[in-house]
Order: C-alpha cells, then sequence, then structure tokens
C-alpha cells in the first residue's frame, strides 16, 4: 500500500476523498457546523499535499441527497470550515447542479496553483456516485478522474461501501492511502491482533442485529464486554426478564442467549436502569433493578449502580473499545450512564479508543474533551466491519 509520501505531487493535481459527512445545524439563517471533527481529521493530509505544492481537489458526501442536488446538504460550509483549519481559502466548486464534475469544476481546478485547493459539490448529488450500476458508476468515475492526476484516499467512514469515488476513481489514478486511513487502520489492529490485557469493550446503541458480526468477532478476544444501550434490553429478555415498552429485538433473544453461553461472566449487563413512561426529555422516570422494568415503561440508559460497576471494569483495562451510547444520551435525564462511561475511559491510562458515530458525537456534545482518548475513531460503520473480519473494498482498492 503506497502512502502520499510515494506520490511526487509537487505540480500536480491530486483529488483527495475525504469524510467531511458532518451534522448540520439549520435552524439559523445560515447552516451552521455543530461537530468539525471530521472536517479537522481530514487536515493532515490535505495540508501535507498542499506543503509540497500539490494542487489539491477535495471531494466528499453529505448526508443522503437522492442522487440530485439538495441545498441542505451542500458542502459549501464545510469548504469554508476547512479553509479556517488550514489558513488559506479553499476554493468551493458547486454551482447547484448535480454536475459534480462538470464545467465549474473544470474551471476551478484548471485555476489552481500549486499549493492551493479547492472542493467539489456533494458527491452524492451525481447518481453515480452510488449507482449499484457498473456503467453509470464508471461515467462518473471517470469525470471525478479526468481532473487530476493522482488520487487519495483519506475518507476512512466511507471505505466500506463500493461508490465510485471510494473504488472506481482509484482504478483510474495512480493512488495512496491518506494519513487518516494509516491512523484507523493502525489503532484497529491494535484492538483485533495483539490487544494489551486486560481489554474492555463497551458496546452500546440500539439493535444487537447491528453489532452481532463485532461481538462474535471480539468476545474470544475480551476479558470484559459491557453492554448497554437499547441493545441491553435483548440481553436482558435472554435471561428472561421482562422489559416494558423497552427496544427490543425479539427474533435475537435466541441469538443472545447463545452470547451469554459462550461469553459467560465476561459479558457484563446492567444491574439497574433508568426507566420513563415515554419517550421524552419531560417524561417520568425513575430507576429501577434490571429485573424490575415495569409493563408500559421503557429504559432509556443504564442506572448509577450500573455506571459506577462499568466504570470500576475500565478502570483497570489497559486496551479499551467503546462503540455506542448507554442511553439516550441527548435528552438530559438519560444522559448519565454515557457520561459516566466517557469519564472513566478518559480517566484511564490506557489505549482508548472511541469507536466513531454516536460514541464520538456523545463525546462531543457531552464536553468531555477528546484529549482523554487515545483516538476517536471517524469510521463508524467501517470499524466495525473491519473489526468483523470484512473485506471493505475502499481499501481493497487503496492495495490493503
Amino acid at each position: 500500500m503506497r502512502t502520499i509520501d510515494d506520490l511526487q505531487v509537487a505540480g500536480h493535481r491530486v483529488l483527495v476523498r475525504s469524510d467531511l459527512n458532518v451534522p448540520l445545524d439549520r435552524s439559523g439563517d445560515a447552516p451552521r457546523i455543530t461537530d468539525d471533527g471530521r472536517v479537522r481529521a481530514s487536515v493532515p493530509t490535505i495540508a501535507a499535499l498542499l506543503d509540497r505544492g500539490a494542487r489539491v481537489i477535495v471531494t466528499s458526501h453529505l448526508g443522503r441527497p437522492k442522487g440530485e442536488p439538495d441545498a441542505k446538504y451542500s458542502l459549501e460550509p464545510v469548504a469554508a470550515r476547512l479553509g479556517e483549519l488550514l489558513g488559506r481559502p479553499v476554493a468551493f466548486a458547486g454551482d447547484g447542479s448535480g454536475d459534480i464534475a462538470g464545467e465549474r469544476a473544470r474551471e476551478v481546478v484548471g485555476a489552481l496553483a500549486d499549493g492551493e485547493v479547492a472542493m467539489l459539490e456533494n458527491l452524492r448529488f451525481n447518481p453515480g456516485e452510488t449507482s449499484k450500476d457498473a456503467v453509470v458508476r464508471a461515467a462518473f468515475a471517470d469525470a471525478l478522474a479526468a481532473l487530476a492526476e493522482f488520487y487519495v484516499g483519506d475518507a476512512f467512514g466511507a471505505v466500506h461501501r463500493a461508490h465510485a469515488s471510494v473504488v472506481d476513481v482509484p482504478k483510474r489514478l495512480p493512488h495512496a492511502a491518506g494519513r487518516l486511513v494509516l491512523t484507523e487502520l493502525d489503532v484497529l489492529r491494535r484492538l483485533s491482533a495483539t490487544p494489551e490485557r486486560p481489554y474492555a469493550v463497551v458496546l452500546g446503541g440500539s439493535k444487537v442485529s447491528d453489532k452481532l458480526g463485532v461481538i462474535r468477532a471480539l468476545l474470544p478476544k475480551v476479558d470484559a464486554l459491557l453492554v448497554g444501550g437499547g441493545m441491553c434490553f435483548t440481553f436482558l429478555a435472554a435471561l428472561g426478564h421482562g422489559v416494558g415498552s423497552s427496544l427490543l429485538e425479539a427474533e435475537m433473544i435466541d441469538t443472545c442467549k447463545e452470547l451469554l453461553a459462550e461469553g459467560g461472566e465476561r459479558i457484563v449487563l446492567p444491574t439497574d436502569v433508568v426507566i420513563a413512561d415515554r419517550f421524552a426529555a419531560d417524561a417520568a422516570t425513575k430507576v429501577v433493578a434490571a429485573d424490575a422494568i415495569e409493563e408500559g415503561w421503557l429504559g432509556l440508559d443504564i442506572g448509577p449502580a450500573s455506571t459506577r460497576a462499568f466504570a470500576e471494569r475500565l478502570g483497570g483495562a489497559v486496551t479499551v473499545f467503546w462503540n455506542g451510547p448507554m442511553g439516550v444520551f441527548e435528552m438530559a435525564p438519560f444522559a448519565a450512564g454515557t457520561r459516566g462511561v466517557a469519564e472513566a475511559i478518559a480517566a484511564g491510562n490506557g489505549f482508548s479508543v472511541v469507536g466513531g458515530g454516536d460514541s464520538a458525537a456523545a463525546v462531543r456534545t457531552l464536553g468531555i474533551p477528546d484529549s482523554g482518548f487515545s483516538h476517536i475513531s471517524t469510521g463508524g460503520g467501517a470499524s466495525l466491519e473491519y473489526l468483523e473480519g470484512a473485506t471493505l473494498p475502499g481499501l481493497a482498492a487503496l492495495g490493503v
């Protein structure tokens, strides 16, 4: 696998596939980025190329537009933020159309001088980006590749997608992996190959089915698998406990029984939970034992005793991987479990990885400094699929 250090980029156009899929607050007069973590993570690769005299063309997707222009998913505010972080202007090549690599893009890219940078409009405004038709996807890849002389893949959060900008463009240009991709790979290999022990994994989120692959892959390797979030209620049901109106995947109960039999005491479930009479920030709430959830009530966070128990386990771990919140952290009454776990991980002295997605959002929403963690992944689903042992098409395209 080649890195950007292997490319002779001075004076050449380099198409960089970044992951700038950031959350936007659209309630004001102009969209506002609420978490710029992915933009900041893209800077080292882009800055290194610019410092070596490359003419950089940044590409990314944002949200899920339906293969056509949609103003609320424009990358224009992201281009402005990237410029602030780089300390230099970023020329924006969007023209409001789905012709992402068309006349406007060619004009902006053609005007770049050495050490200058431009950003194309949202790749998903063009149906060719995500098309399952190889011919349609190839046509879009041809247009993107025609803008540049080199390709750098740095969007780790998209490497599990067989999209045109991820897998087809690198077939058409000399290519290399960016620094973010290399960092993510190094971290994930440390978690999956020879992790230092004790090794604790914390999994939350809504569904067991979403995390089943990573549970099966990591369970033989961990000393403790701590389960919270909505998915814990299916495990509790597998123990024979009533879960009231809590989130439940009934079809996964037998699978959870099998996992509990395999994992034994290494699988740690909540002993108490915060329940509510409805899904709302102003709902009536109370803390009950995990086997005493009342009918009509739903669990929305792990309880204080569980939070303390999880924190104690995490405090003794040398390696920690966390993916998924412990509760509905966006609502204050149900944020304590996620905060407690995050603070316990941040206070530790071991190697700690936050697995992107909602976990990364929780860290920043709750105001916990990034510096408390060894690595906050940008990967989300890509990280989980890598840990499951899946072949990721975007990595394969880069020679991994």
